[in-house]
């Protein structure tokens, strides 16, 4: 794919400007030797119109979820609704200063108060923060605030975080960062907590367990309650991380589950578009022994109007400079106001809909690992096709047939993983031809296994090493090579 250099004219100017106004003071002087240029930047000439064509060829290359079904298991990848768009870009919102004074901001916090309030009916937890940034970011909080209950019980020993094998990658991160230490829970064959291999390590070292429910296999913890109230009896804390709360939101709540901790993926849940670092936002609720340390400031109603409160001692402190990120928030108010009580049970009934549609229908051509009802997502193995061809072979495929793959070789307790979420916003049509597309790459597998090898063979890039790729990344432009041709 050609770049602006390869544009660049060899002669000329491709704009104006204005004089140097800094004074000639030698830059060595003011920098350091170190930092000064013996050379003068290779800065291509290039019309305005030029550089315009570029940056929208480049557009064009982008895939997302407006062009066609994005299925990233686990991730979420749905279509979202232009007139949350909108609203983020009011001029109140959008323009706001963050150190404006609270006095006339009162709009923007009562947006922030009201969230908290509706994200507490969805959860059924008494308090709720919108500080994190991410759902990562919320799971650090979580973990923040299960060492600050122990620390005030005088239970420092309690170190230790049980996590289910077929959790998010990032929950023993989160564990970790904050001190803990992280033992693994193995699945049953039903793909779900063993309960006598978790029973067997609660102890006294036990903070508590963290959960993704449903989890990544899509499927839900049938024996959520026993999980719950086995650890709650040892003592700990349960963690719920609610990146898949799509499958069951209006229809049950995690704090009838008995969370102690759970956190919101607003970005994927109540639809900021996301993906490629960002925007995110990652609110946490929490049971009552928690909502004294949830971080300040805290949204505060009085009847003078709304305030930013940050008088309370036992907190864990701010997490996020200012107040998370508001926009997402305004986002996620709209998108909650569209929908009402019975918007939110149509999410999660489609979002299971349409993933048990697919599953029932590919796992006629790809093994199926857990053959059971599925919720928002399910993981089907490249295991077992023909001709050697790999699941990464299919996911690049896809490319080929203009669809983005989904997730591939994760969770880890699947070989040869392909983990599809189709979310609630894909129509039967989207859906059918998504497995089509599927089930034509598995023919092709048998007949012309070359197809699958090479691919993908329409895309700007071609396969790349992606081992070397990580190991050794080339993160800057090749100035020598360009050169020289």
């Amino acid at each position: 794919m050609k770049t602006l250099f390869d544009h660049a004219a060899r002669e000329g100017v491709g704009g104006l400007f204005p004089t140097c106004d800094v004074p000639a003071k030698a830059p060595a002087d003011v920098l350091g030797p170190g930092l000064v240029r013996t050379n003068a930047p290779r800065i291509p000439n290039l019309s305005e119109g030029d550089v315009a064509r570029h940056y929208t060829a480049l557009s064009k290359l982008n895939y997302g979820v407006d062009d066609g079904i994005y299925p990233l298991g686990s991730c979420t990848m749905k279509y979202n609704p232009k007139l949350n768009e909108d609203a983020a870009r009011l001029p109140g919102f959008a323009t706001l200063h963050p150190r404006v004074d609270e006095a006339l901001a009162q709009g923007s916090l009562g947006l922030l108060f009201e969230l908290t309030e509706i994200l507490k009916s969805i959860s059924g937890m008494p308090g709720v923060t919108l500080q994190p940034v991410a759902g990562a970011h919320g799971e650090l909080l979580g973990m923040f605030l299960f060492k600050r209950y122990f620390e005030t019980r005088g239970e420092p020993g309690r170190t230790r975080i049980l996590l289910p094998d077929s959790a998010h990658g990032t929950n023993p991160a989160s564990a970790a960062v904050a001190g803990f230490s992280v033992t693994e829970i193995r699945s049953n064959d039903r793909g779900t907590v063993d309960l006598d291999v978790l029973r067997a390590e609660l102890d006294s070292t036990v903070a508590g367990v963290m959960l993704t429910v449903p989890n990544t296999l899509g499927i839900f913890e049938e024996n959520i309650l026993e999980v719950t109230r086995a650890v709650h009896d040892a003592g700990g804390l349960c963690y719920f991380d609610g990146a898949n709360l799509n499958s069951f939101i209006g229809r049950a709540r995690p704090g009838d589950m008995g969370a102690d901790v759970f956190h919101f993926n607003l970005h994927k849940t109540l639809s900021t578009p996301h993906g490629g670092g960002g925007p995110g936002a990652g609110a946490v609720a929490v049971s009552a022994p928690l909502v004294d340390f949830l971080p300040v400031p805290w949204i505060a109603r009085t009847r003078e109007g709304y305030r930013l409160d940050w008088e309370h001692a036992a907190s864990v402190g701010s997490i996020h400079g200012f107040y998370g990120n508001f926009l997402v928030a305004v986002r996620a108010y709209t998108y909650l106001l569209q929908l009402g009580d019975a918007g939110l049970r149509a999410v999660s009934e489609n979002a299971v809909l349409n993933a048990n549609y697919l599953q029932e229908r590919l796992k006629k051509t790809y093994r199926l690992p857990y053959d059971r009802l599925c919720k928002h997502e399910f993981v089907l193995s490249g295991e077992g096709l023909p001709n050697h061809i790999s699941t990464l072979d299919v996911a690049k495929r896809l490319i080929d047939y203009g669809v983005h793959p989904p997730t591939v070789y994760f969770p880890l307790i699947v070989h040869e993983a392909l983990m599809i979420e189709p979310t609630e916003t894909e129509g039967r049509e989207s859906l059918d031809r998504f497995a089509e597309i599927l089930e034509t790459i598995a023919r092709e597998a048998r007949e012309q296994p070359e197809l699958l090898r090479d691919a993908p063979t329409s895309a700007p890039v071609r396969r790349l090493d992606q081992t070397q790729a990580a190991r050794n990344p080339v993160l800057t432009y090749p100035f020598a090579e360009a050169r020289a041709s």
